[in-house]
């Protein structure tokens, strides 16, 4: 599979369970990530991933190949204040982000995931928002290689601990 296989668009209600389910999956697998019984709350969250986008300016955005076979998923938030996590990110202004960014497993390393960080890097500079905040934790350095090639740089201010969990801010200026 070619990423140019691959489209992204806004996710239909009826793939909102699908892409939860998905990113259960992915979240519970990574090595070093809290398991579903060790923060319940935020896979509640992951498994109704499609409640997120009753807020203004929320978005479900989906990697689908031409079958329409779900390849990945991610949130991206126009506003700020509806992004949801710890820390000082949704007090940001003139910025959007995006969370709980997952590619199935089965098709990782295929640049599904560039496509969908592209996707909401676009859709900012669309909104002429001045820069583009993200999160990740250790568990995810895959990920944040992809973003720093892409531009994001650490942003310390944005850290905080989830429970136990160390997350880590990253910010993309948008020009």
């Amino acid at each position: 599979m070619n990423p140019k296989d691959y489209i992204i668009r806004n996710a239909k209600p009826a793939e909102f369970e699908q892409i939860g389910q998905l990113l259960v999956d992915v979240y519970s697998q990574l090595e070093g990530f809290p398991k579903p019984a060790e923060q319940p709350n935020y896979y509640q969250l992951l498994a109704n991933i499609g409640d997120l986008t009753q807020n203004p300016g929320t978005e479900l955005l989906v990697a689908v190949s031409d079958d329409n076979t779900i390849a990945g998923g991610v949130v991206y938030f126009s506003d700020m204040k509806y992004y949801g996590s710890g820390g000082t990110a949704t007090a940001e202004i003139n910025a959007a982000g995006f969370r709980l960014l997952a590619v199935d497993p089965a098709i990782r390393g295929k640049g599904i995931g560039k496509l969908l960080t592209q996707a909401c890097i676009r859709k900012t500079e669309d909104k002429q928002l001045g820069q583009v905040i993200i999160h990740s934790t250790k568990a995810m350095q895959t990920a944040w290689k992809m973003y720093e090639k892409l531009g994001f740089k650490r942003s310390e201010d944005l850290d905080f601990m989830q429970g136990e969990l160390p997350v880590f801010g990253f910010r993309l200026f948008i020009h």
